[in-house]
């Protein structure tokens, strides 16, 4: 005993010094500022990666007590006002004082094509409903002809599950956007902003609008109506493993939960914004791995010969899990070598946990309710080595990253490509954006024929989705940025290459190594910083707005100095603010076909650029003159020193002139 007992004293102390030194570095770093780190060094605290399937860590509760009945009514009643008891143990109100006027219930056939479409999208990534029950509340909902009766709570969950049933239907583009937005407030109208005691339902409807807010392209508002379902649903305690509950209602507290869980950890991760939730507060039970249409008030039943599970919730939650360790890794300056190969063999781990159809290795068609709740685990692999583009870390990290973020572009281009023919009317909001992030790495690496594919994904989703037409805008923009880089860098390449006497040796099997022109492409930091796309939004890991606090006042597109002008009602009416962009912007850029003609253009090494309109700001600056004496030496990966903006040689000749004179002297 007394061995063990060392042993444990050891490990105290060991954990003990490891926090110490964790405490130390963070000082240092912030007496010194950011200083050169060894990645190695920047392991502190063990990785906690729960393993797949396992419960969240009970938390310990007072034992039962037999004889306090009496104690337990009085509690209940002289309580009233003070304080409340437990969720299980509350009075609901005897008079409702929220009673807003009850809104018209659309056409019979309407409310069930939503629905369908509902239940075919959301619903097998977030079975928050209990589909039978709701079903029957519906039918009794048409059967009476009017909302007179019906809780406020279950219509604004009603309506906002039509409201979302929208986004995924078959409708034309804008009657969708416009009939979602309808719904919503609709929904709105029902939730009591006072609201003091919550029912299931108040947190249902809120979780709904933020799913609903998230695929209109309205993530600051998402996350804001997040904030208020986290609170309402731990005023319920919906965090916890308490009870009794009924069998049914119990589960829906589960599944209600940790879709909470999962809008908050990938909202975060997606914003670079801090999580809300503490792991280390919740205690609540996974949920049942089977559908809705097998739990009954007296128990869960599953026929035989029946697949008892269509939905993949708790798939889902084994990726979401690790996603608290990775935004605290992505804290630091760069992610350690040893650290990425925990998170790649975790992920390996949670795609097991997939139908085959979704490895790499498949050959077979995967459908969109498969590779949309997938594409949070390649979302958070390419989110992970993309961290380490940063000027700050060393070169050779760099380019690992890139190869790594490369590689799974590659993967998601190839589910892309065996994807059925209703990806588009399937597809989120995250693959959306993923499959543009994907499209910039297989863009600048050269793989012209899977960026195609991702770029005819986007085609196909288009409107259906509000932040698709602004990433085929990005994409516009930076095809011409591209296509200037390397026609300037084919030309410096082809000035400083020696002649040889014989032809080179035909390329082995396979793709053949990086060229010198490619190599200059994944070395230059005006390209690297747009590929790192939204990473610059995250006001911590962000490294191109360092010296821009004057532009931000000057800008003319500054919030300040836009003006309001008249319009619908609310926002979600408005494709402007839904998409971010004007009439004029929405159509500048050329369109899908002309985008993947200029990629097209790339790949025959045509480079020269595809104009899309004249107002990109600045054109891409004009290459360097040509001499007959060597050029410039090629753009490093290392960080430029303090107050250069560009690595390029093709850095601004209006914004730099001390550059062009530079280079003209050293020729």
């Amino acid at each position: 005993m007394s061995s063990i007992k060392q042993v444990q004293d050891l490990e105290k102390q060991l954990e003990r010094l490891r926090r110490e030194n964790g405490s130390m570095r963070r000082m240092l770093q912030e007496r010194d500022g950011a200083m050169d780190v060894d990645p190695d060094g920047l392991e502190q605290l063990p990785l906690q990666l729960p393993e797949i399937g396992t419960e969240p860590k009970r938390r310990k509760r007072p034992a039962p007590m037999h004889d306090l009945a009496r104690a337990r009514s009085n509690m209940r009643i002289f309580s009233r006002g003070i304080w409340k008891p437990p969720a299980q143990y509350r009075q609901a109100p005897t008079t409702p004082l929220f009673d807003p006027q009850r809104p018209e219930l659309p056409p019979r056939q309407t409310t069930d094509q939503l629905l369908h479409a509902y239940y075919g999208s959301a619903h097998t990534m977030f079975p928050i409903l209990h589909w039978p029950t709701f079903q029957t509340g519906v039918d009794d909902l048409y059967r009476m002809g009017n909302t007179k009766s019906v809780q406020p709570a279950w219509l604004s969950t009603f309506f906002s599950a039509l409201a979302l049933g929208s986004l995924f239907s078959s409708d034309p583009h804008s009657h969708r956007a416009y009939r979602a937005a309808e719904l919503l407030e609709v929904a709105r109208g029902m939730i009591d902003p006072w609201n003091n005691d919550y029912v299931l339902d108040n947190v249902r409807a809120l979780v709904l609008v933020i799913l609903c807010l998230n695929e209109m392209n309205q993530k600051s508002a998402a996350w804001t109506w997040l904030g208020t379902a986290v609170r309402a649903g731990q005023d319920l305690g919906l965090y916890s493993e308490s009870g009794p509950w009924p069998v049914i209602e119990g589960e829906m507290r589960r599944r209600v939960w940790w879709t909470i869980y999962i809008l908050d950890r990938s909202l975060a991760l997606d914003l670079g914004r801090p999580v809300l939730i503490d792991d280390s507060d919740c205690d609540v039970s996974l949920p049942a791995g089977v559908d809705d249409h097998y739990i009954h008030e007296g128990g869960i039943m599953v026929p035989p010969g029946r697949e008892p599970l269509n939905h993949s919730l708790l798939a889902l939650i084994n990726v979401i899990r690790s996603y608290s360790s990775l935004i605290k890794t992505l804290a630091a300056p760069a992610v350690a070598p040893t650290r990425l190969a925990t998170f790649d063999q975790h992920f390996v781990s949670c795609l097991r946990a997939f139908p085959p159809v979704c490895d790499t290795s498949s050959t077979g068609q995967i459908s969109p309710h498969l590779l949309t709740p997938f594409t949070y685990l390649l979302h958070a692999r390419l989110v992970l080595h993309r961290h380490n583009l940063a000027p700050t870390c060393p070169p050779d990290v760099r380019l690992a990253a890139m190869e790594q973020c490369t590689h799974t572009a590659l993967e998601t281009a190839s589910l892309l490509s065996r994807a059925t023919p209703n990806l588009a009317d399937g597809a989120t909001a995250l693959l959306t954006t993923h499959t543009f992030r994907c499209a910039l790495f297989l863009l600048l690496a050269g793989y012209w024929d899977h960026a195609t594919t991702c770029l005819r994904a986007l085609a196909s989703i288009d409107a259906r989705r509000d932040v698709a037409i602004p990433c085929g805008r990005f994409l516009a923009f930076f095809v011409s940025a591209l296509g200037t880089k390397r026609s300037e860098y084919a030309s410096f390449v082809a000035r400083t290459t020696p002649p040889k006497p014989f032809a080179p040796p035909p390329p082995p099997q396979g793709r053949p190594g990086p060229t010198p022109l490619q190599e200059a492409l994944l070395h230059d930091e005006e390209l690297l910083a747009y590929v790192s796309a939204d990473l610059q939004a995250a006001p911590d890991a962000a490294w191109i707005w360092a010296g821009g606090e004057r532009e931000a006042i000057l800008s003319p597109t500054s919030p300040g100095s836009i003006t309001a002008s008249g319009g619908a009602s609310s926002g979600l009416f408005s494709a402007e603010q839904r998409t971010g962009l004007s009439d004029e912007e929405m159509k500048e850029w050329g369109g899908w076909e002309r985008l993947e003609a200029a990629i097209r253009g790339l790949a025959s090494g045509n480079t020269t650029p595809t104009p899309t309109s004249a107002t990109w700001s600045s054109a891409l600056p004009a290459g360097i003159k040509s001499e007959g004496t060597p050029a410039p030496a090629l753009p490093s990966i290392i960080p430029a020193s303090e107050g250069s903006s560009s690595n390029s040689p093709t850095a601004s000749a209006k914004g730099r002139p001390q550059d062009r004179l530079s280079i003209a002297n050293i020729i």
